[in-house]
């Protein structure tokens, strides 16, 4: 099978690094775009992305784009790509749509429009009065952007920040990919002490230590591909080892606390399910009185936002205090908080030496960070 396009969409600001952890796993044509990443692939890389990426939200294998002001192109323009490359005879297409800015504003005549023209070409390809689609899931994506449809299909399933891990959080938790993106930014790699004092349930000590180990974060979970008769079980089994055998040896310095007993007891519990309970260490504490004794460390950290009005003196409260704490940790130590709160800096008492603009599903916050 020939090489192929794949499109990893991402959480809004973490583009370029979703497409340096792709440089870094070897794909070629690598190239960030708003939103997502793309890069060139063969078969065995569907499954290299899924199982290594840790910033990216999912795995869509590019079939074709082109332009449709109307339903005569969208259906003319689908029935044209080669659905029969990827989709057996026996498969499943189920539609998936969004439709921004375009002419097509119909989420499920577009839809019905895609699966017609898509079933139109299967029918004729195998010689079947209508598909039986009694086999594996290979479930379409349609875009309309701008009056361009992009059509995609996708491999991964369930989002790919759902690592298997975090059965349970808590409230308003932190996204997987997002965390992973955070500890990226913050340059840690496994060396040196490595502190979130506002720990929740775990995420980023948890993915810090993922990233440590060089753990491909979706080893424990499944994925629609699997069940794809192009990519068979073997060629899953190969990626799996070489996953397995980039994993390094070590003791690392990763510590997670919270105020609250109850989150701390829950990151405990989620990093035995994530495998790295000998990696991490979790404790309740203040981070009111945040203290690190060593001379160097990084610290990366999620604190309350205060979006709801009656929490927004507390919160201010708590940046204020922390940053009286943070100005007598030892000159070494680096500090990368992720806050949509637009006066932070004011309250904790110092301007960040670096802003990074980042989305929290779909709140736009600030990752501060403090050289």
């Amino acid at each position: 099978m020939a090489d192929f396009t794949l499109n990893i969409p991402t959480l809004f600001g973490l583009e370029g690094v979703c497409a340096e952890e792709l440089r870094r796993q070897g794909f070629s044509n690598v190239r960030a775009e708003n939103g997502r990443a793309l890069c060139d692939s063969g078969p065995s890389g569907i499954i290299r992305a899924n199982l290594n990426l840790r910033t990216g939200e999912r795995v869509l294998l590019r079939v074709g784009a082109y332009d449709a002001p109307d339903f005569d192109a969208l259906y003319d323009g689908a029935r044209a790509l080669r659905w029969e490359d990827f989709i057996p005879r026996e498969g499943a297409f189920p539609v998936r749509c969004r439709c921004i800015d375009s002419k097509l504003s119909s989420q499920q005549r577009c839809g019905a429009v895609l699966r017609a023209a898509v079933g139109d070409r299967l029918c004729a390809a195998y010689g079947l009065p209508r598909m039986p689609e009694s086999g594996g899931e290979y479930q379409l994506r349609l875009t309309m952007m701008k009056d361009v449809a992009e059509l995609s299909i996708d491999t991964s399933g369930p989002s790919l920040h759902k690592r298997g891990y975090r059965a349970l959080s808590v409230e308003a938790p932190l996204r997987e990919t997002l965390a992973a993106g955070m500890v990226l930014l913050s340059r840690y790699r496994g060396k040196g002490p490595f502190r979130d004092p506002f720990c929740g349930s775990g995420t980023i000590p948890i993915e810090a230590a993922l990233i440590a180990k060089n753990r491909a974060p979706g080893l424990s979970r499944g994925y629609s591909a699997q069940r794809w008769s192009w990519l068979p079980p073997e060629l899953w089994e190969e990626e799996r080892t070489r996953a397995k055998d980039m994993e390094f040896d070590g003791k690392y310095d990763i510590f997670g606390s919270d105020i609250d007993a109850t989150a701390v007891q829950l990151a405990l519990e989620n990093a035995e399910k994530a495998g790295v309970s000998s990696l991490v260490r979790f404790a309740q504490a203040d981070a009111r009185t945040f203290a690190p004794q060593e001379p160097e460390g990084r610290v990366v950290t999620n604190p309350p936002y205060g979006e709801r009005l009656s929490d927004k003196h507390e919160v201010e409260s708590l940046y204020r205090d922390f940053g009286r704490a943070w100005k007598k940790v030892p000159p070494g130590w680096s500090l990368s908080l992720l806050s949509s709160h637009t006066e932070f800096e004011r309250t904790f008492g110092k301007p960040a030496s670096k802003k990074r603009k980042l989305y929290n599903g779909m709140l736009k916050c600030d990752l501060f960070m403090y050289q």
